[in-house]
């Protein structure tokens, strides 16, 4: 008897579910994908679970993803391309965080911002998702930053903002890749408004945006409304589900912000919380969307690979409705 290789039986595994999950009807110039994050989270060391990044792009191609995004302790350049090769799996994107104050970017925001997109070209990446970081003022007032009392970006915070993404920007189209900037809960692009004002000093050709449904409801805001009103500039989505029992406390204050509210697992498995999942498809359906839909979830209860699971069938359900209406 021949014995078929492990690499080979994992990426036979892959193609096979993602065969049963079905096609993807009106969606089908899009790629399905997640974020390690929900098995080693970036930001909070207490809600890793110590995972290597084999087992993580087993079970990532295991549960029916296309790709991936860049995660803590992945291999870097050639390594990378060849691990993700031998699990017929993509890198989706590489995110970076751009630390700021008040009065904008520090000093040091754009050489880390750099190195994170270089480490997108070493990999063969598809997409840099640029976002704020998270400071401690916008963590307090996260689900609630509309309030009078929120700290802001100054005038000249902003002017200085959008200079390091026009040159962000430039300098990503010039690697040959795609730029995303991806509003987030915790930091100072976070309302509705704050999103409003950025997209109104950048043009759309020169700063498309990645909408992440879940943050945006956490800002304030609507998803479905978002999508109608920016249309073709959100060319990166992350599908991410909200708890909304979590966010009451949170915008009612009685949690103390929004890293606590990761850990009490505001972010849950798609298709039990808050999002409009349907409503947000049927608007991107609509204009023939074709980038990434990225499953996302910073922290579960059950064991990581089985949310991934959730999200990927919850999605296909999705879209199996969508086609069928």
């Amino acid at each position: 008897m021949t014995t078929v290789p492990a690499a080979t039986r994992l990426v036979e595994q892959a193609r096979y579910l993602r065969g049963l999950l079905g096609g993807r009807g009106p969606l089908a110039g899009a790629s399905i994908g997640t974020v390690p994050i929900l098995w080693n989270n970036v930001d909070l060391a207490d809600l890793r679970d110590g995972t290597d990044a084999e087992a993580i792009l087993d079970d990532i191609a295991r549960t029916g993803y296309d790709g991936c995004q860049l995660g803590l302790g992945f291999p870097e350049g050639a390594e990378l391309r060849a691990t993700l090769a031998t699990r017929d799996l993509r890198l989706a994107e590489v995110y970076a965080s751009i630390r700021a104050t008040v009065d904008g970017p520090t000093p040091e925001a754009l050489a880390e911002v750099r190195e994170r997109l270089r480490l997108l070209g070493a990999g063969g990446g598809e997409v840099f998702c640029i976002a704020l970081d998270g400071s401690a003022d916008r963590n307090e007032a996260a689900g609630h930053a509309g309030d009078a009392d929120t700290p802001r970006l100054t005038d000249a915070g902003w002017d200085a903002l959008v200079a390091l993404l026009r040159t962000v920007a430039a300098e990503t189209r010039a690697a040959g890749a795609r730029i995303a900037f991806h509003p987030h809960a915790g930091t100072y692009v976070e309302t509705p408004e704050e999103v409003e004002r950025l997209t109104s000093a950048i043009p759309a050709d020169e700063l498309p945006i990645c909408l992440d449904v879940g943050h945006y409801l956490v800002g304030g805001g609507d998803p479905v409304d978002a999508l109608r009103r920016y249309g073709d500039r959100v060319s990166h989505v992350h599908l991410k589900d909200v708890d909304p029992n979590v966010l009451a406390r949170l915008r009612r204050r009685e949690i103390g912000g929004f890293g606590d509210a990761i850990r009490q697992r505001l972010f849950t498995e798609l298709g039990s919380g808050a999002l409009d999942l349907d409503g947000v498809l049927a608007v991107l359906a609509e204009r023939r969307y074709d980038g990434w839909l990225m499953v996302e979830q910073d922290s579960g209860w059950p064991p990581p690979a089985e949310s991934a699971a959730i999200g990927r069938r919850v999605l296909a359900a999705a879209i199996r409705r969508l086609a069928a209406s």
